[in-house]
């Protein structure tokens, strides 16, 4: 008896697992037309990219006014009789990548002037249309990114490289 029901629990489980590896579901072919995004996802996304416009378009706004900020401060250290190579470089570097990028930037803006696919207040009116723009904008955006080529981050590396090498020093009764 014992035997028996140790066949019976043995042909159970490999009952179970045979079914336990068989999906539950049956797949299904990829459909040649991808599924549309919801629209509140592109319209999220519209505002995201319109932010990040915004935020590097302040560097674009005025180059010449944006490097003087920085070349003002630059001198006033050298006079200060501080080296300001390495700062001078970087800043040399940001300018021309600035003035090199400005081109692509102005790209970016008449694309989203044009907006297709959003109304004016940003939301969608054709979702095909809305994710193409999307997409042509990420791609100048990255082109815009790569024409920097890390210049802007350089520069702010050479700026706290800077500042750490010139600390004011601390006395001991602080």
């Amino acid at each position: 008896m014992k035997n028996t029901i140790s066949k019976i629990m043995m042909a159970l489980l490999a009952v179970a697992l045979t079914f336990a590896a068989l999906p539950a579901t049956s797949a299904f072919a990829a459909d040649e037309n991808p599924p549309v995004v919801a629209n509140e996802k592109l319209e999220e996304a519209w505002a995201r990219l319109l932010k990040v416009y915004d935020r590097t378009g302040k560097a674009f706004a005025d180059p010449e006014a944006h490097i003087a900020k920085f070349q003002s401060m630059i001198d006033k250290a050298a006079d200060s009789g501080k080296d300001v190579s390495n700062l001078q470089s970087a800043l040399d570097a940001y300018e021309t990548a600035l003035l090199a990028a400005k081109p692509q930037y102005d790209a970016i803006g008449s694309t989203i002037n044009t907006h297709a696919g959003f109304d004016a207040d940003g939301k969608v009116t054709d979702a095909q249309q809305a994710q193409a723009t999307l997409k042509e904008v990420r791609t100048q955006m990255k082109v815009v990114k790569d024409a920097m080529g890390g210049s802007f981050k350089a520069l702010s590396e050479a700026i706290k490289a800077f500042r750490d090498a010139n600390k004011p020093e601390q006395s001991k009764d602080d």
